[in-house]
């Protein structure tokens, strides 16, 4: 004898179909709280230092080198007053140009660099890559001499334009990798699409490609102009008192004789805060350029 199953009842009109339980949240529970709770403490220990660098700078030198530390004064201005007075307008000036220009040296020599070797590869296109990366590898140090020795003898120490082409040599490997990774993302129909359209190469590059990688671009010269602005030893080295830049100057308020601190941490801080203010105006175009091609 055959068996049969009977059917589900079927769901009357206007009677809602059951509805799945929800599934329970497995990250939650002590697991869960502990890792937030250890996320906290290194983010803590991490802005600490900052923290207490912004705290000195508005303390007196006596209330900055006390032992135990101080934590409740009243703010003061005197060490930023002393600091724009000792002269860091022209240390400030001097970076902002060496910043500024080797920066926009190093889209306009990157763009089409990055473009040639991802939209039309060459071959031993792998080689040009590990050679421009292989100037990185050099320890600065060792080509010092040589630098200092050329700029000597082109009367060209102690000049600003000597940092700019320092820097520009110095950041472009890292851009033309970066841009070069922009570039590969964009799909192909995209510049098919613009030669049928009748656009030439520098048109393409201007208003078809450049629009869609500027993201990138951001990020890269956000990265190029942080690079440029915190570096020391070329300064440190081909500069006298003319061409010194911001960590020349952040240096020269240590003293052997006398308290610092709060000085050096009010300098300290108003170096950080052009890149501070470059990296919260283009945090959007930041983070955009920074995940491009992390999902393939």
């Amino acid at each position: 004898m055959t068996t049969t199953t009977p059917a589900a009842p079927a769901a009357r009109p206007g009677s809602s179909a059951p509805r799945s339980q929800p599934r329970p949240d497995r990250g939650a529970g002590p697991r869960s709280g502990l890792l937030t709770a250890l996320t906290w403490v290194l983010a803590i220990g991490f802005f600490f230092p900052v923290l207490w660098m912004v705290l000195t700078a508005f303390k007196q030198e006596n209330q900055a080198a006390s032992d135990p530390p101080t934590w409740l004064f009243t703010p003061t201005l005197d060490q930023f007053r002393a600091v724009i007075e000792g002269g860091a307008g022209v240390y400030f000036a001097n970076s902002l140009i060496a910043t500024g220009l080797s920066t926009l040296l190093v889209i306009a020599l990157g763009v089409p660099a990055s473009y040639a070797l991802a939209i039309r590869p060459v071959k031993k296109t792998s080689d040009v890559l590990f050679f421009f990366m292989s100037t990185k590898m050099l320890p600065v140090v060792a080509v010092i001499v040589p630098i200092y020795v050329i700029a000597g003898r082109l009367h060209v120490l102690d000049t600003v334009w000597t940092l700019v082409v320092l820097y520009t040599a110095m950041n472009l490997p890292i851009a033309v990798w970066m841009m070069r990774s922009f570039f590969q993302e964009i799909p192909g129909e995209v510049l098919e699409a613009a030669s049928m359209d009748g656009a030439g190469l520098l048109r393409t590059l201007r208003s078809v490609l450049m629009p869609m990688v500027a993201p990138g671009l951001a990020a890269t010269a956000l990265i190029c102009v942080i690079f440029a602005w915190n570096e020391f030893f070329f300064a440190l080295n081909l500069t006298a008192a003319r061409a010194a830049t911001v960590p020349i100057f952040i240096t020269s308020t240590m003293t052997s004789e006398g308290l610092f601190l709060a000085r050096l941490s009010a300098a300290s801080l108003l170096a950080s805060l052009p890149v501070v203010v470059a990296g919260w105006v283009a945090q959007k175009q930041l983070v955009r350029g920074l995940s491009m091609g992390a999902i393939k």
